[in-house]
């Protein structure tokens, strides 16, 4: 399968161009070809977003907008089968998995159906202030234009529709640059945009490499936006590049799940299981972190080791499988060796640390310093610490104690404590009973510190996509 730039409706898989193989992480079969895009693919391609704006998207009604998002979702549907399949073919997610992944995605569209007709603005009380008689101000929320989409490989579609889909309920045309890791589920769903009938030029796909189309887009002149998933260096650097545009920045996190004494530790034993190792842990809000209060905390090792060694590892196309590869053979290598670094440096083994390939086995660790990789950096590897603690103040202190803040989770059935703690984590999300792994596609989602500038969920999506207007009146007196 050769694969193409998207711009205007029409492919470019022209025979002269560069290519890049995509290859199944698991067996290594080839799953497509790309045919790259250049700069000048770039250019053409804003350049067509940018007219289409004005010329189609910016006049086109709400409930227009909606009516798209509303077949897309509808097609989506229809083909769920068929995307999950090529999520587990271009990235080695298990099936059960990937097929989750597409029915949250059917929801991040329809949500974004409901919510394109439901962009409202704001009467100001302009006789509030001296001299405001006879006046009314109105704010408008309008779109901002050509908004740039760079989106990574762990979840090749939700992520993906999570800048989208509200970037399109909002007016807005999209330039997307998907990872070239999984471009082929991508690729089918701008084709089923087309399908759902958005016309041409509002979504435009550009298939190449950071260096060659990523970072020209951060700095384009027409585009209005950029909304990025993905590392904390690359997000500095689109920060640091970007500008007077708006900026969405989802990036790297090493979360932490807090277990007090009276905390359930079966759920929080059977949750964090698959919050730790989920897709080999190529989470952003993974487990990465487990802090168990010192009276409990040899039952949930036992516990968590044992479910962990339960798990299947495998062939990702089999419905029995819990772990599949990591996306390229060196990411396995590369949190080895962090593994490996740990244990030279008085950390335990307590399950897993094997590789085989691409596979990295779960792997529980214990007796870990703060300092160390796998505890202080994002490890985005199927690697967990098990850590003890004393006290509610020690355990806030250690657990904000990093440059990341993405979304902790903590278990106790003390309200008064869940509340104290998750006022006191400097987190952009807490959730009080269940993993930091969990995310629902409505709620804001984003980070303080290093992990990231901004909200999605989608109706704050659409905020930070739209601009507010004044619009001011004068009433004249009658005659």
């Amino acid at each position: 399968m050769r694969l193409g730039s998207i711009i205007n409706g029409q492919e470019r898989s022209e025979s002269n161009r560069d290519t890049l193989e995509v290859k199944n992480p698991f067996n290594q079969e080839i799953v497509a070809e790309l045919a790259l895009a250049k700069k000048a693919d770039l250019d053409e391609a804003v350049t067509n977003s940018f007219e289409t704006f004005h010329s189609t998207m910016k006049k086109m009604p709400a409930h227009q907008r909606g009516e798209i998002l509303r077949n897309a979702a509808d097609l989506l549907e229809e083909n769920a089968e068929d995307f999950a399949q090529t999520i587990v073919q271009e990235a080695g997610k298990p099936i059960k998995y990937s097929r989750d992944e597409i029915a949250r995605s059917v929801q991040v569209i329809r949500f974004a159906s409901e919510l394109a007709k439901n962009i409202t603005g704001e009467v100001i009380p302009m006789d509030a202030a001296i001299g405001g008689e006879n006046r009314m101000g109105l704010i408008k929320r309008i779109p901002l234009g050509v908004v740039g989409a760079i989106t990574p490989f762990n979840f090749p579609l939700n992520l993906s529709l999570h800048k989208i889909a509200p970037a399109i309920a909002a007016g807005n045309t999209i330039v997307f640059k998907p990872a070239e890791k999984t471009p082929v589920s991508a690729y089918k769903l701008v084709k089923l945009f087309q399908q759902a009938g958005l016309p041409d030029g509002v979504l435009n796909l550009l298939m190449g490499t950071g260096e060659e189309i990523g970072s020209p887009l951060v700095t384009h002149e027409k585009v209005h936006k950029i909304t990025f998933t993905g590392s904390l260096p690359v997000g500095r650097k689109i920060r640091e590049t970007a500008g007077f545009k708006k900026v969405t920045l989802e990036l790297g996190s090493n979360s932490p799940n807090i277990i007090f004494e009276d905390g359930n530790i079966q759920r929080a034993v059977t949750e964090l299981v698959k919050g730790a190792f989920a897709f080999s842990g190529q989470v952003c809000i993974s487990a990465q972190r487990i802090y168990v209060q010192k009276s409990i905390y040899g039952r949930f090792l036992e516990q968590f080791i044992k479910e962990t060694k339960a798990l299947t590892i495998g062939d990702p196309t089999k419905e029995e499988t819990d772990i599949g590869p990591m996306i390229k053979e060196e990411e396995a290598k590369r949190a080895k060796l962090w593994i490996d670094d740990a244990v030279n440096n008085g950390a335990k083994i307590e399950v897993g640390g094997t590789r085989n390939g691409a596979i990295l086995s779960p792997t529980i660790m214990t007796n870990v310093e703060h300092t160390m990789k796998i505890v202080s950096e994002e490890v985005f590897a199927p690697i967990v610490s098990v850590i003890p603690f004393d006290n509610e103040d020690e355990v806030i202190r250690v657990a904000n104690d990093s440059i990341y803040g993405l979304q902790a989770g903590v278990f106790t059935k003390d309200i008064d404590r869940a509340m104290r703690v998750a006022d006191q984590l400097e987190m952009g999300g807490v959730w009080i009973n269940e993993i930091s792994t969990y995310r629902q596609d409505n709620h804001p989602y984003g980070g303080v510190k290093q992990s990231g500038i901004g909200k999605e969920g989608i109706k704050y999506a659409i905020e930070d996509m739209t601009e507010m207007k004044f619009i001011g009146m004068k009433l004249m007196p009658k005659d």
